[in-house]
């Protein structure tokens, strides 16, 4: 049967404006890409469209079994939502934000879960002494091993999943560390954050400014992290893939200075410039290598495709957003004015922060809807394995970013708005 969401077999993937007499459109693009190189020898590099890959052997039964729950059927995502609009009085610890329109999953692997808890402990305190003594009762609360285990139901090991692992773990470190908790500033923070991206795009320099500049990568917990999990990624993934990674970590690093520059100005965006800062500044670079989680390759070619970078913006804002409305409570008690979705349409539309809250919840569930229906655009558009799996992924991720925000009472409580 097919959902409300998902396009009618009609349906043209075509944007609504036209293109112009002669110019490439969407589908010849991809039907050129889809084609592979023309020319003397090119033959054997073309693409050819086949059955779904195989679930790897060594993938656990409940891994497979998420896997193939989140499938692409007949060209299309399938869909398991819920809004949660029938509630009534206050949500209790660990209920969904009411209203939210939202995917839920299956309870993680516990096996994995324990596992990975294990291994990014070991990591995160003896290996890149990321995590002192202080703040390990943070850490072991930030239930990190059940987040990734959650968002990457594919993994076929728990090699694949520590490579998503220790990146969040590395990037939340740059959060904490430079921007927010534990002594973040936005003053000086450019000068932090480029020096801690050379830990993932490194430095091409004179033999003589070279020692220091290695040197350097060892100074802070952040680089440290940075270095040691990108190293890591390396072992994992295709030059390709750790490109791709490194350009979405920029877009990361550019948000966080956007933010630190209205702390600093003390300016309050409008609320399109709030969600464009968000675009950057949100879980982009976590589920952009969820096909090197996975242990295959989403073509770059196809990866650029707009129509695919639209499909990955769109997620991750709503991934974000989430973000936002579970962690608004938690917020509301830090130091200063915090910036979330909420707070900036209460401040810049004039209403309440009940009101207000409500309506960023309006504006997550019109990022999911269009999400979802750009997705099943593209996999009709576009059967290709690999494509039709790393959009299972990038929804898996979205899903499963979700179920870890509503369960983590550790760190996040919702507001008595109902």
């Amino acid at each position: 049967m097919k959902e409300p969401w998902m396009p009618d077999p009609g349906d043209s993937p075509l944007p609504p404006n036209p293109p112009a007499p002669g110019a490439a459109t969407p589908v010849r693009t991809l039907e050129r890409i889809l084609g592979g190189p023309s020319g003397l020898g090119t033959a054997g590099l073309r693409l050819a469209p086949c059955g779904a890959p195989p679930v790897p052997e060594e993938c656990e039964p409940a891994a497979a079994e998420a896997a193939t729950d989140a499938a692409v059927t007949d060209g299309a995502v399938t869909d398991k939502a819920v809004t949660n609009e029938a509630a009534s009085g206050p949500p209790a610890a660990g209920d969904p934000v009411p209203g939210l329109y939202y995917h839920p999953v299956p309870e993680p692997d516990p096996v994995r879960v324990e596992e990975v808890s294990r291994r990014i402990r070991e990591w995160a305190v003896d290996e890149v002494r990321a995590v002192p003594p202080e703040w390990e009762d943070q850490f072991d609360g930030f239930s990190v091993g059940r987040y990734m285990v959650a968002c990457h139901p594919d993994a076929p090991t728990v090699d694949h999943l520590m490579v998503a692992t220790r990146l969040m773990v590395a990037e939340n470190a740059v959060d904490d560390c430079y921007c927010e908790d534990h002594g973040g500033s936005p003053v000086g923070l450019g000068s932090r954050l480029l020096l801690a991206h050379t830990a993932l795009d490194p430095v091409h320099t004179t033999k003589e400014y070279e020692p220091a500049w290695l040197d350097s990568l060892g100074s802070d917990a952040p680089r440290r992290a940075y270095r040691s999990a990108m190293d890591y990624l390396l072992r994992q993934s295709t030059p390709s893939q750790a490109d791709r990674f490194r350009h979405d970590m920029a877009r990361l690093h550019l948000g966080y200075l956007a933010e630190a520059a209205w702390a600093e100005t003390e300016h309050m965006p409008e609320v399109w410039e709030y969600l464009a800062m968000r675009q950057f500044n949100n879980f982009r670079p976590c589920p952009t290598i969820t096909d090197t989680v996975g242990g295959y390759e989403l073509p770059a070619d196809l990866h650029a495709q707009p129509a695919m970078q639209r499909v990955i913006a769109l997620a991750c804002n709503a991934t974000t957003l989430v973000n936002d409305l579970y962690s608004y409570t938690k917020e509301l008690k830090s130091p200063g004015t915090h910036l979330n979705l909420p707070v900036v349409i209460a401040e810049r539309e004039g209403v309440s922060e009940r009101d207000a809250y409500l309506k960023a919840v309006e504006v997550h569930n019109d990022l999911m809807h269009t999400f979802e229906a750009e997705a099943a655009e593209l996999a009709a558009a576009c059967p290709v394995p690999s494509v039709q799996r790393f959009l299972r992924g990038v929804a898996a991720w979205v899903d499963g970013n979700h179920y870890w925000h509503q369960t983590n009472t550790y760190r996040y409580s919702l507001p008595d708005f109902w």
